[in-house]
């Protein structure tokens, strides 16, 4: 399977190459004054490991596993994935800014499937947002943060205020969206991130929970 998940990984970017995105915007819905400067996302925040069972689709393969998130500090965490017979994929410490590769099956050592898990779990973990605008809709309370070329849409409930989605776009154009299944702030029991611009979905369902 490790094999058809490189290949297909490589024919996903050229076809973002072929592919033109459309402008992501905002529907349905209205200025606010913004009364936050900063919005958090608190799913990862815990010290307690996250340990999810990971199911990818890439076209028409499919990968699972076990994946496991744990914060090391406050700007860091370390994630790790392992196959459901328990042998290690890759391990790797994330931040925003940094990026320090563990271990990788020699499969997944390739740097187009390194640069596209970097990026989504750096996009995934990152935690503070700077307000730029504020909106809402019916059911949600909706900040803008804009950060150089990059642009986040986060969507919160109103009726609990708890995170439901998060749309990352640059340059203008949508490149994933991700949605959360939760009861605590710190901790989604699933998760579903879909890209956009090429068919590749991460879909993580609650093993252990966080108190």
């Amino acid at each position: 399977m490790l094999p058809f998940l490189r290949q297909n990984l490589l024919y996903s970017l050229i076809l973002v190459l072929a592919v033109s995105c459309k402008s992501y915007q905002l529907t349905d819905v209205k200025p606010v004054p913004a009364k936050e400067k900063t919005v958090e996302n608190l799913y990862f925040s815990s010290a307690e490991d996250y340990v999810y069972k990971c199911q990818m689709d890439i076209y028409k393969n499919h990968v699972s596993g076990i994946l496991i998130i744990k914060k090391l500090n406050e700007t860091t965490h370390r994630v790790a994935l392992t196959s459901d017979f328990g042998n290690k994929l890759i391990d790797f410490e994330i931040s925003d800014q940094n990026f320090k590769l563990n271990y990788v099956l020699p499969d997944l050592d390739k740097k187009i499937v390194i640069n596209f898990l970097k990026n989504d779990f750096q996009q995934l973990l990152k935690r503070q947002y700077p307000v730029s605008e504020s909106f809402e809709n019916e059911n949600a309370a909706i900040y803008l943060s804009k950060i150089d070329n990059k642009s986040y849409y986060l969507f919160f409930n109103k009726d609990n205020n708890m995170l439901k989605q998060i749309i990352y776009t640059k340059n203008n154009r949508e490149k994933i969206d991700f949605t959360f299944d939760a009861k605590k702030h710190i901790f989604a029991d699933s998760l579903n991130l879909k890209h956009k611009d090429f068919k590749i979905n991460i879909k993580l369902f609650q093993i252990t929970e966080t108190e």
